[in-house]
């Protein structure tokens, strides 16, 4: 893909403006987090060229946003976040969430020790895959019944927590405990029902992953301590999303809303980013069934984190409650949220777009867990396999960001680009020789994955800790991964 040399003003350390007299049509401004070294990765894509078409949105409030994990994506950049005002005619974009709806991050912490764990690592990864169904096309053993189905589009991690897939105290450390209000079975197809009724429970493939990682520095004593987080602690991190059923409703949304542009006299510079006013009978039928999407994410990873305790008690033969297995907290980041916002000191009715961008809401916000009050809400950014991941908090300074940061470390290759680069290596042996032990369905899989197709996560969690969007609260490092 092309570099892109468009003009970038910087503003400070951390952010770069993209005046919206770049471009006709741009109704506001783009602003990009980023330092002085990264920018050389975000220009190596059009993903800055994508937020400036964000820009040109209908109903577009504060500036269109780039992470500084930004790159290209559908529509929207990955790493994007725009709002748009729901009552001034504000749109939704199945670009601004993506095809994976509600991709996102679970924390589980334990009572063990990397020292505890590193005698029976092989054998606890071993058993994670063979517990956990992953890899492109994956089924689980957890099957819903068509009436089922319905239910749990509409109910959530609630459904199957009540179904024995966990605890009651899961959903409320999982946003919107587990089941975001407003889902309407009746707008998801029948085909996105059939690509979902087998893969409850399955961790899917490509950059998903379920992580054992040790906690090896804190940054925050005290909001570590609430979180439950010590050093040398052993936690697991699960990625995964909306599987199949996700990926079809944005696949037919997306085509679908393109007759929206003309019924609505909508103008945008790429049809990718084809929408229709929130309020629309169109716009109302794609939140519908998006929220079904995301209910059935919050399932799929509330399946996950059962099947992990249950494996976790395996092999080393003591109970959950002995193992402290306790849900920090799950959060999504592909997502669109209905949220009020304070925008020039007025309160509005906001459609905030997250597309690889995580929600980091303040101490004191409402939403939060009572336990989560003072320190604002934990923040789950993984890193790739070979370096850190992180947990940080959410800050008010955020208010700029529409309460949000970054998602992960971002892609800085394609995919074909790091299959090309891993060939004739082996990225599992090298992976082993850091002490990090990782099993995947397929080896094409690893060198898609590889660490060098990402950007290096401790430079993008110092931007937004820098830029004072969300503070860190502690540092893990991979001992043993799983890839679909």
């Amino acid at each position: 893909m092309a570099t892109w040399n468009g003009p970038l003003e910087r503003i400070d350390e951390f952010r770069w403006r993209l005046a919206k007299s770049y471009k006709a049509g741009m109704r506001t401004d783009g602003v990009i987090y980023a330092d002085e070294r990264m920018m050389a990765d975000i220009r190596n894509d059009k993903a800055a060229e994508q937020v400036a078409n964000v820009a040109m949105l209908p109903g577009i409030v504060g500036n269109s946003l780039g992470m500084p994990d930004i790159h290209w994506g559908y529509g929207f950049p990955i790493g994007g976040v725009a709002a748009t005002d729901v009552d001034a005619g504000g749109v939704i974009s199945p670009g601004g969430v993506g095809f994976d709806i509600n991709c996102g991050l679970r924390l589980m912490r334990t009572n063990l020790t990397g020292e505890e764990v590193n005698p029976k690592l092989r054998q606890l990864v071993q058993a994670l895959y063979n517990d956990i169904p992953a890899g492109v096309g994956s089924k689980g053993d957890i099957k819903v019944s068509a009436k089922d189905e319905r239910k749990l589009l509409a109910q959530g991690s609630g459904w199957v927590v009540a179904n024995g897939y966990g605890r009651s105290e899961d959903l409320e450390y999982t946003e919107e405990h587990g089941a975001i209000k407003g889902a309407d079975p009746d707008s998801v197809s029948p085909r996105a029902y059939e690509r979902g009724k087998d893969q409850s429970g399955t961790l899917g493939s490509g950059n998903h992953f379920l992580e054992v990682q040790a906690v090896d520095e804190i940054y925050d004593l005290e909001a570590a301590g609430v979180f439950g987080i010590e050093k040398g602690q052993v936690v697991l991190m699960i990625h995964s999303g909306s599987r199949g059923l996700g990926y079809q409703v944005c696949d037919e949304y997306s085509k679908d809303m393109i007759g929206c542009l003309s019924k609505y006299g909508i103008e945008v510079p790429d049809r990718q980013l084809a929408c229709a006013p929130v309020n629309s009978p169109e716009g109302k039928a794609y939140l519908g069934a998006m929220k079904c999407a995301a209910n059935y994410a919050w399932a799929n990873r509330q399946c996950l984190m059962h099947l992990a305790r249950g494996v976790f008690e395996k092999v080393f033969r003591r109970s959950e409650g002995d193992l402290g297995l306790d849900l920090i907290y799950d959060v999504a980041h592909n997502i669109a949220k209905i949220e009020k916002q304070v925008i020039g000191g007025k309160e509005r009715t906001l459609c905030v777009h997250r597309k690889g961008a995580t929600r980091a809401f303040p101490p004191g916000h409402p939403e939060l867990p009572a336990k989560y009050q003072k320190t604002g809400q934990p923040v789950i950014i993984p890193g790739d396999m070979g370096r850190n991941s992180y947990i940080l908090a959410g800050t008010e300074k955020a208010s700029e960001t529409f309460y949000s940061t970054c998602h992960g470390a971002g892609r800085r290759m394609s995919r074909s680009e790091a299959i090309k680069r891993a060939h004739g290596r082996s990225i599992a042996r090298e992976l082993e020789a850091k002490g990090i032990i990782v099993m995947s369905s397929g080896r094409e899989t690893l060198a898609e994955e590889m660490p060098e197709a990402y950007k290096d996560v401790n430079e993008v969690v110092g931007v937004v800790a820098g830029a004072g969007i969300s503070r860190k609260v502690c540092r893990m490092r991979p001992l043993g991964v799983i890839k679909g």
